[in-house]
């Protein structure tokens, strides 16, 4: 098969740009700058540890992902990013809690000289958070205007060929697309008028796209997933995605689900609370934060289950979800799931699951495989929503026709057949045709 399209090579340095340099962001970090040093393994990470199968199973030809398609190397990526406080990633890591004081100290230097400009920021939507590194604009266009002019100076302080932006900041309220997010000519409008209807995240998402820069939405807010930032995306030829990072409860109710209604079992419901004391459960505890996310971890199992295909066995189900805040767990989330299912002749049976997870080492990866992924596209030529990359999102988004696909495991197939296309290797598609050889 010839390979359909050109692939531009991975040279020079790779700028990654965070807005929020918090947790999971310094997590990240410093997990990059450690398995960079030799002092851990980037375990979680596609990108690094992933293998991709090509051709038949009796080839086998299973080469490892970076060795398969031109990522940019980890020694090749420099880090920045915003933050509403002053905080360099050393400090900012170790008031997270994450990682061991020991690693941290061992590439102290390194993260210390990683200081996050001043931050678009306003409370009216993260209420729970306040902070002094903060920007101060005559309007929402001067801020992003602001914006740009600091990705402008970073590619040129720090040599980069190339930028990509992974949003990493806090929930913000719930926010529903309204006029001014239909063109992009109201949302610039929007923008000069200072309109209340454009968060932070959303003058972040517009301010990368001008610039030309692929981005990524780790957090449930609409940011760049509204018709006027996405048709910009596709007119300026960025590759964008999104959203909401899918780490605990949400991975692994993509996990579950899938296997349910491939066994034909029913569900009457599922109840999801969570216990963390992080800054994203401080943000969460706020009702209208709370609302973002519950919308996003609410969608995934209507789309996986089909009640309106399947009504006999999930056309009723009760899918509860709680968040409590409680500071003393810290990272280190607890995610309870009672699952009520049903089989043969409907006698009722039950599930439990408490996964204890570590949010942010969870999150990290996900952040590093969508930064190389997305450079991976923009060096591609691909534009507008990157529906391959849906395996990363509790909320992924996707074309206006179709509806989002959340099974983690045809997100996966989907991702690696996108590789394989890519490179003109064969689709995968487990169609066993050799019973007719």
């Amino acid at each position: 098969m010839e390979r359909p399209v050109t692939i531009k090579p991975a040279q020079g340095k790779l700028g990654v740009l965070l807005p929020g340099m918090g947790a999971v962001a310094t997590t990240m970090i410093a997990g990059v700058i450690a398995v960079r040093k030799g002092l851990a393994q980037p375990v979680g990470s596609l990108t690094q540890m992933g293998t991709i199968r090509l051709g038949k199973r009796t080839e086998k030809r299973v080469p490892k992902i970076n060795e398969f398609v031109p990522l940019s190397p980890l020694d090749s990526i420099v880090f920045g990013g915003w933050d509403i406080f002053e905080d360099n990633a050393y400090q900012a890591a170790m008031k997270a809690g994450v990682i061991e004081k020991d690693l941290l100290n061992q590439i102290k230097p390194e993260l210390e000289a990683i200081k996050p400009m001043k931050a678009v920021f306003d409370q009216k939507y993260v209420k729970r958070l306040s902070g002094p590194n903060v920007k101060t604009g005559k309007s929402k266009m001067d801020l992003a205007e602001q914006l740009r002019a600091d990705i402008q100076n970073f590619k040129k302080q720090n040599g980069c060929d190339r930028l990509v932006m992974v949003w990493c900041g806090s929930t913000e309220v719930f926010i529903k697309p309204t006029d001014v997010h239909q063109t992009i000519e109201k949302f610039e409008q929007g923008l000069r008028d200072s309109d209340p209807n454009i968060p932070s995240s959303m003058i972040y998402a517009y301010a990368a796209i001008k610039e030309g820069i692929p981005y990524a939405n780790g957090a449930p807010n609409l940011s760049g997933d509204v018709p006027a930032l996405v048709d910009l995306a596709h007119k300026l030829s960025v590759p964008i995605c999104g959203k909401d990072f899918k780490t605990g409860q949400t991975l692994m109710k993509t996990i579950l689900a899938p296997g349910f209604k491939a066994r034909l079992l029913g569900m009457n419901g599922w109840y999801s609370t969570n216990i963390l004391g992080n800054r994203d459960g401080e943000v969460l505890d706020d009702p209208e934060s709370f609302k973002t996310k519950e919308e996003s971890k609410l969608s995934v199992l209507e789309h996986i289950l089909q009640p309106e295909v399947y009504p006999d066995l999930y056309g009723k189900i009760s899918h509860v979800v709680r968040i409590n805040y409680y500071p003393p767990r810290g990272d280190n989330k607890e995610g309870w799931d009672n699952i009520d299912i049903f089989g043969w002749l409907g006698y009722p049976m039950q599930i439990k699951v408490d996964f204890l997870c570590r949010d942010s080492i969870l999150a990290a990866p996900i952040v590093l495989d969508l930064a190389l992924f997305l450079d991976l596209a923009g060096r591609v030529g691909f534009k507008g929503i990157q529906e391959w990359l849906s395996f990363y999102f509790k909320s992924p988004q996707h074309a206006s026709a179709v509806y989002p696909e959340h099974d983690l495991f045809i997100q996966l197939m989907k991702l690696k057949n996108t590789l394989r296309w890519l490179k003109g290797e064969e689709l995968i598609t487990h169609l066993g045709l050799e019973y007719y050889d």
